[in-house]
């Protein structure tokens, strides 16, 4: 009886065998294409270790301060994969968020990042003047998703915590063909459940290095 199973070959090495691996159930979505590069995972993190030993797609690179032309050349200037950067829209605004995302482009961002919060006014501006990607966060089912694609939104980037799915599969309805990045939560059948209701990739946060250490502390201390 025929194989049908495809063999993938697989190379680890030695001190890289425990870098750290997305949920292969992410694979089961589409992904989106950007600049050629299909992108179905992406690490939620600016931990540049992290991200330096992780095998997802590509980086979202948001945090909760005031962006920081320096954080941003960092992360991609250490990156192996592509970034979409963090620009801010919600307490940075107007020319300064104009200003962030061109630096971004010129860095070499595959795309950036506004919070939800930002005006479709700031989107039209950002629009004006670069040529990658506009994602923008989507918080709950109430937003204007019309507004936000019209002003310039290239990707919706749904966060809406436990009502994610619900959300994602609101647009899907309406949007057919959004392309739509979503919060993955914390199990395969919660990355599942986001898929199902059209989410064409999904972003993932990986532990933390502490957590990371801990494991590998108490693997240490057992040793004989």
């Amino acid at each position: 009886m025929e194989n049908t199973e495809r063999i993938i070959p697989e190379y680890s090495g030695v001190l890289r065998s425990h870098m750290i691996e997305v949920p292969r159930s992410i694979s089961k979505c589409g992904g989106i294409r950007i600049f050629g590069r299909r992108i179905k995972s992406l690490v939620f993190s600016t931990d540049i270790a992290i991200i330096r030993n992780i095998n997802a797609d590509a980086v979202i690179a948001v945090y909760p301060f005031t962006p920081q032309p320096i954080i941003t050349h960092a992360i991609i200037t250490a990156s192996d994969i592509p970034v979409l950067s963090g620009v801010g829209g919600g307490t940075t605004t107007g020319k300064r968020v104009v200003q962030l995302a061109t630096d971004a482009e010129f860095q070499g961002a595959f795309g950036i990042v506004l919070n939800s919060p930002t005006p479709n006014s700031t989107i039209k501006q950002v629009r004006d003047v670069i040529d990658i990607p506009i994602i923008v966060t989507v918080g709950s089912e109430n937003e204007d998703i019309l507004g936000r694609i019209e002003a310039g939104a290239a990707i919706l980037n749904v966060s809406a915590a436990v009502n994610t799915p619900k959300v994602v599969e609101k647009i899907r309805k309406e949007f057919p063909n959004a392309a739509i990045i979503a919060t993955g939560g914390p199990s395969d059948q919660s990355i599942e459940d986001t898929i199902n209701a059209g989410a064409n990739a999904i972003t993932w946060t990986p532990p933390t290095t502490a957590e990371i250490f801990k494991t590998m502390m108490e693997k240490y201390r057992t040793r004989e």
